[in-house]
């Protein structure tokens, strides 16, 4: 754990330099560099290349994190989201990550910030985050491409919803068994008879994405059979239906599929029934949320219910756990569940 208390002129346990070592590199005075790690107002963009260049190469790190919890909290907390807006505002499970963490923070001093990034241009965001202006973050839907996510879990505490894409031995997460609800969904598949069942996986550049597709192989080995088609989605109604256009173009559709959202499996119940085929006569499908799309329409969704405004509040608890300086689990897993319903 870095002990430093500030900047001060030593290197901290992490081997990062010191901030008059990064001002010395950029060639600049130590109040510029202060002034680019709040954000960069008033820098000339001639000093601001200079200084982020000296950032990387030391791998400097500014210790916000010792500052917060010894007497500089701001008493706000940032959820990070890195996706665009069309996605965070369309999908109902930001809302209920969001619905748990605000009921638990309500219960405290912190306030929630938050912030919708797929990407950080600029570095805005990290600079805000780096800078002091949060005593903490939730980070939640992070891919491997999120890299700048890195920088901010190296510069505050922060607690990811959801198994980290790069985990590491001091990272803190909150999870749902994704591996066990791939096999729960894909199983009743099975127990109903299906021998033909596909897939339509989430991203496979997120760990959820990567572990429902792992439960439903391992079941589907377990029981003797071969996988069905299998095609990648991104958690989106219209990506569940893009991928159900590509299964049926392939031709010799399968018999059910686990498909790993709900808003997936909505858009794969449209095109099936634009081609003239029934759901579950023709096509079983198990979905994954348990969301309110599972029964905005006919049929209501069979699907693997987890419980993600659990997991907001669990969230929030974990990172108040730390900012108190506490010693909460690195690793926190909640269970998912089958709630069975018309489509399977």
């Amino acid at each position: 754990m870095d002990q430093r208390i500030g900047d001060g002129p030593a290197r901290g346990a992490r081997g990062t330099a010191t901030i008059e070592e990064v001002a010395a590199r950029a060639g600049v005075s130590r109040s510029t560099v202060s002034r680019v790690l709040g954000g960069g107002a008033r820098v000339s963009p001639e000093a601001l290349t200079a200084v982020r260049q000296a950032i990387a190469e030391l791998n400097y790190v500014p210790n916000r994190a010792a500052r917060s919890l010894a007497s500089r909290q701001t008493h706000a907390i940032a959820l990070v989201v890195p996706e665009d807006t069309t996605r965070f505002f369309g999908d109902p499970f930001f809302a209920a990550i969001v619905s748990g963490i605000n009921a638990r923070l309500s219960r405290s001093e912190h306030v929630l910030n938050l912030i919708i990034a797929s990407d950080d241009p600029g570095d805005k965001a990290t600079s805000y985050l780096t800078g002091g202006n949060v005593d903490g973050a939730l980070v939640v839907s992070h891919h491997t491409s999120d890299t700048y996510v890195e920088r901010i879990n190296q510069a505050v505490p922060v607690v990811f919803g959801g198994r980290p894409v790069r985990t590491r031995a001091d990272d803190y997460f909150v999870d749902i068994d994704n591996v066990e609800g791939g096999r729960i969904g894909t199983r009743h598949l099975v127990e109903r008879g299906h021998r033909r069942i596909g897939t339509i996986t989430g991203p496979l550049d997120m760990p959820a994405g990567v572990d429902r597709l792992q439960g439903f192989r391992e079941v589907l080995e377990e029981a003797g059979l071969e996988p069905g088609p299998a095609e990648d989605g991104d958690f989106t109604t219209d990506g569940g239906a893009e991928a159900m256009r590509r299964i049926l173009a392939a031709g010799d559709p399968p018999d059910a599929l686990f498909v790993a959202s709900d808003l997936m499996a909505r858009g794969a119940i449209g095109v099936l029934h634009a081609r003239g085929l029934r759901v579950p006569e023709d096509v079983a499908i198990v979905g994954f949320d348990d969301s309110p799309v599972a029964v905005n329409m006919p049929p209501h969704l069979t699907t693997v219910r987890q419980p993600s405004r659990l997991q907001g509040e669990a969230m929030a608890d974990v990172l108040l756990a730390r900012l108190a300086g506490g010693d909460p689990p690195h690793a926190t897993i909640l269970q998912s569940e089958l709630v069975v319903r018309e489509t399977a």
